[in-house]
Order: structure tokens, then C-alpha cells, then sequence
């Protein structure tokens, strides 16, 4: 399982023209599910991304957490963080959980965040669409988990 994510000051998701989801100050989460991931891997992960620290202390330094700042999480689904790009220049997906089982790790993992973030806003992609997603990304802050 990967995560993509960006420190944002807001961002979106549009399907069809239409916002599906939208967060102020927070984190936008690319969600990335590959073949062999679990329940293990969703929580793991999920405990990662709420206690990751990435937001400034009153010193300026990276010191606090989404649970600190009681922020917003955007969880957009993106297989293609599963892609081989190791040779050639067209990606391989191979290592990309099949669908049915992309999409029940995807709502664990919104089950998951939402237990270790509660009252806090959470907000999410549609799993299979064509998503245009929109950002401000804070610094830029940028993190591969």
C-alpha cells in the first residue's frame, strides 16, 4: 500500500464537472492498494498518515500532526501508485491490487481514519472515476509513505 501526501491549504474532487468532495487546511492522500495488502496495511498505514508530522509548531518546525491540528483528510484512490516503472517507458500495473479488492481496502481505510480522527472532516474521491483533482499544497509538502 502507498500514500501520496501533500499538506494542503485546500483541495477538491470534481467528477463529471461536479465537486464530490472538498477540504480546507489538511492533508490530500493519494491512496495507492497493491496485490498482498490487508487490514495490517490499512492500519498501519492509517495510524502513519494521522500521526505523521508535517504541519509548523509555533517555532516553524514540522512538529505537529493532522490529530494536532485537528484537520481536514482528502482520500482520493489512485492505482496508478502501484505502477512498474522500472523499465520501458509505458507503466505496468501488475502489482496493482485488483479492483474488488482496491476498492474494500479503500473503504477500510476511510473506516480506519475515521476511527483515529474523530469529529475531524474526511472526505473522499470516487473509487473508478475519472477524478480531476484540485490542490493548494502548503510549502509545497510533499511526502511518499
Amino acid at each position: 500500500m502507498k500514500g501520496l501526501i501533500q499538506r494542503v491549504s485546500s483541495a477538491s474532487v470534481s467528477v463529471d464537472g461536479q465537486i464530490i468532495a472538498d477540504i480546507p487546511q489538511g492533508l490530500l492522500l493519494l491512496l495507492g492498494m497493491e496485490r498482498g495488502d490487508g487490514p495490517e496495511q490499512v492500519e498501519a498505514l492509517a495510524r502513519k498518515i494521522v500521526n505523521y508530522r508535517v504541519f509548523s509548531d509555533d517555532q516553524g518546525r514540522m512538529n505537529r500532526s493532522l490529530l494536532d491540528i485537528s484537520g481536514a483528510l482528502l482520500v482520493v484512490p489512485q492505482f496508478t501508485l502501484a505502477a512498474d516503472t522500472g523499465s520501458g517507458t509505458r507503466p505496468g500495473f501488475s502489482s496493482a491490487a485488483p479492483p474488488e479488492l482496491a476498492d474494500t481496502l479503500f473503504l477500510q481505510f476511510l473506516e480506519v481514519a475515521g476511527s483515529l480522527l474523530p469529529g475531524a472532516r474526511i472526505e473522499r474521491g470516487q473509487f473508478g472515476a475519472d477524478m480531476k483533482v484540485a490542490l493548494v499544497n502548503d510549502g509545497p509538502v510533499t511526502f511518499m509513505l
